[in-house]
């Protein structure tokens, strides 16, 4: 059964605009918890050269994903995969660009750790592991919205809440990635291009 999100029928444009700066021209994106499948609709037909490859642990987001795909879908969008970040090996053995929406607050510290272990073994040097949604940032105010999202996250599962983007992106280095390029978004998130470094 499909299922809709207000929130990337709103924010699908703004990324859209983003990644065709970031994206390559050609090759495979992984898409990590793709949820309701409509990004992965959405840009699969915005990049005809790429092969978009959707990916979710939830099944009811995978079978929401194919139904997508089945009957809006373009020939470049494959069927969904299912895909545990903090599992040792992933279902796809390479990818020349990864891309994680709103994933990193509602994950454990230990699938953040994952999805940066998994991103190294798959990207190549120069390929981007690119992430959206809120962080906190050192020095800057963190508006109501996200204090009070963080909140709310927190009470969920403690584990949850707004990264530290200087925190994340050390230990990004860690696992061989710089942080190459932030832009500010709609609705104080971030988009963030994590480079792989060559070394």
């Amino acid at each position: 059964m499909k299922r809709t999100s207000p929130a990337a029928l709103r924010n699908r444009e703004p990324i859209l605009a983003v990644l065709r700066d970031w994206l390559p021209p050609s090759g495979e994106v992984l898409e990590i918890a793709a949820g309701t499948g409509e990004h992965a609709l959405h840009f699969a037909a915005a990049f005809p050269d790429l092969a978009w490859q959707p990916t979710d642990l939830d099944p009811e987001a995978r079978d929401s994903i194919d139904t997508y795909r089945e009957e809006e879908g373009t020939p470049n969008l494959k069927p969904a995969l299912h895909l545990d970040v903090t599992a040792a090996t992933w279902p796809v053995t390479c990818a020349n660009a990864i891309l994680a929406i709103n994933l990193v607050h509602i994950s454990t510290p230990e699938a953040n750790t994952g999805l940066l272990a998994g991103a190294a073994r798959l990207l190549a040097p120069g390929a981007p592991l690119i992430l959206y949604g809120p962080w906190r940032v050192e020095g800057e105010l963190l508006v109501y919205s996200n204090f009070a999202f963080d909140a709310k996250l927190k009470e969920s599962d403690p584990r949850y809440g707004l990264r530290d983007l200087s925190t994340f992106a050390a230990e990004a280095r860690d696992w061989g990635f710089d942080l190459a390029e932030r832009r500010d978004m709609p609705a104080n998130n971030l988009m963030l291009r994590f480079d792989r470094r060559g070394d």
